[in-house]
């Protein structure tokens, strides 16, 4: 088999292509295994000759092509799979797959690369180049985005290796140009990627990472380039271009700054977010919107206002950390709760030993030690109990970290000291008969919260019923009619409702 190719003076010449170059084109022809996990193991091997055959530039191009356009499309159908019902801390098989596929995709990243010093050296031209630096731009915030669905650290050096490419393709003034038939130019998405590590993806469970991938792909073009000396507001990110890390506050104080550092402003995509959510609840659909169909659910629009909030004060921690090792027990979700508030250690609830690493009068940062976790998850309740404390206080949780199998620590934020279990019941739909579902009541805290909150089950109660109707049972049976007045967070889990004794009875 031959090849057509042209030699330093442009002149064509004939070319035999290796045999091996001939093999794995000859599997890049076959159609895509049923399972797409079963690809990865071929695609990193076929990766791994490429690197040791002989062959022309333009052979060896085509090649590398092939086989990104064949892993892009097995990462495509891979990731929807691992968002599903994940459970942390990831089973072995899912983490198996995940590490080859992050191989797979720093493999791409690397050739990618080197396959650019040989443009180079070439002299190829720059849309060969472009191509090359917007792939491996592509592929390294595909592995930071994959890492962040496992809520698992980002490999060392990844971040590193996204902030020289995109600085190399700034060198080459490539960036802000979009390679024929793709969507986005290099400089999209890389900011798309230094946004969604900015969101804090460790506060997010996997289908709210995929949510803002999908979100930032769309309204990355919002953030504003600014001079280091203008950092100093909250919505302001600071990336440090010589550093493995992800962007930082403009308030954080970096230790020896090892380069001069890349400062944006998300001031305008803040006010977006605040529109959007203000459009969201008057009723417009998402897809007017230009919005993921995610932002129309309770967990969707619940993340949208978090960033809102987040993005606009600094984030200056309130109370200093204080390192610990004692041991506590954990219950989770609201039906666990419920019956932890009513019996006590009498209740018939599975309880997990974890070890409180550090606390502060607003949480807990808490490893996994034993027992059984169950389906706990961010955006969860939980209930905790320290030392010899009988009381059972009200968390939720607002971290993840998962670095193998075995390992799961989570941070853990104080809602209120007790909880009072209630009964909602309301009219069931389609029929007349009353639902009845279990809730938390919790005390209002003074000096600190005034009123009272309801957590209840998201989606558990219509958009628009404000009037509630709760029966509480202590020592005796209590019926207390109150109203909702905002929803003051939403999480795929819970929804946490401001409420206050109804004036205007049913």
């Amino acid at each position: 088999m031959t090849d057509t190719v042209f030699n330093a003076a442009g002149t064509e010449r004939t070319a035999t292509i290796p045999s091996g170059i001939r093999s794995i084109q000859q599997w890049l022809e076959m159609p895509l295994a049923p399972q797409p996990a079963d690809e990865l193991p071929l695609l990193r091997a076929h990766l791994k000759a490429l690197r040791e055959i002989d062959g022309t530039l333009p052979q060896r191009v085509r090649i590398l092509d092939g086989l990104y356009s064949r892993s892009t499309m097995v990462t495509s159908r891979l990731i929807p799979s691992l968002s599903v019902d994940l459970v942390l801390p990831v089973p072995r098989k899912t983490r198996r797959i995940v590490r080859s596929l992050l191989d797979l995709l720093q493999m791409l990243a690397d050739d990618t690369l080197a396959q650019l010093d040989e443009h180079d050296r070439q002299h190829a031209p720059d849309k060969e180049r472009q191509l090359a630096l917007w792939r491996s731009v592509y592929v390294l915030a595909q592995q930071l985005m994959i890492s962040d669905l496992i809520a698992s650290p980002a490999r060392a050096g990844t971040w590193l290796l996204l902030h020289q490419t995109y600085a190399e393709a700034r060198r080459l003034q490539l960036h802000a140009t979009v390679p024929r038939g793709e969507v986005h130019s290099l400089q999209h998405l890389y900011h798309a990627a230094i946004l969604l590590g900015w969101a804090q993806p460790a506060s997010l469970t996997a289908r709210e990472v995929l949510f803002l991938t999908d979100y930032f792909e769309r309204f990355a073009n919002q953030i504003e380039p600014l001079s280091s000396s203008a950092a100093v507001n909250a919505a302001t990110l600071c990336i440090d271009p010589l550093r493995d890390a992800a962007a930082m506050s403009s308030f954080r104080k970096i230790a020896l700054p090892t380069a001069d550092l890349d400062c944006y402003s998300i001031a305008g995509l803040c006010a977006l977010l605040k529109v959007q959510i203000a459009q969201l609840d008057a009723g417009t659909p998402p897809q007017e919107l230009n919005l993921p169909d995610f932002a129309g659910t309770p967990a969707g629009r619940g993340v949208l206002v978090r960033l809102s909030v987040r993005w606009s004060n600094s984030g200056k921690r309130r109370f200093q950390r204080r390192m610990q090792n004692q041991r506590a027990l954990v219950g989770a979700g609201i039906d666990g709760l419920w019956q932890l508030s009513q019996k006590g250690t009498a209740a018939n609830v599975e309880l997990s030993t974890w070890m409180i690493t550090n606390e502060s009068p607003e949480g807990y940062s808490v490893m996994h030690v034993s027992g059984n976790i169950g389906a706990l998850s961010v955006g969860d309740v939980a209930a905790v109990r320290t030392g010899s404390d009988q009381n059972w206080q009200i968390c939720m949780v607002r971290w993840a970290v998962s670095e193998n199998p075995e390992h799961l620590e989570l941070g853990l934020q104080i809602l209120a000291p007790r909880a009072v279990p209630a009964i909602l019941a309301q009219p069931s739909d389609g029929s007349t008969g009353t639902e009845h579902l279990r809730v938390l009541i919790l005390p209002e805290i003074p000096k600190l919260r005034t009123g009272q909150w309801l957590i209840v089950a998201a989606g558990a109660l219509p958009k628009h019923r404000d009037k509630l109707l709760l029966v509480i049972e202590e020592e005796n049976v209590a019926v207390r009619e109150v109203k909702s007045i905002y929803v003051d967070e939403q999480t795929g889990s819970v929804e946490i409702l401001s409420i206050e004794p109804d004036q205007d009875p049913f």
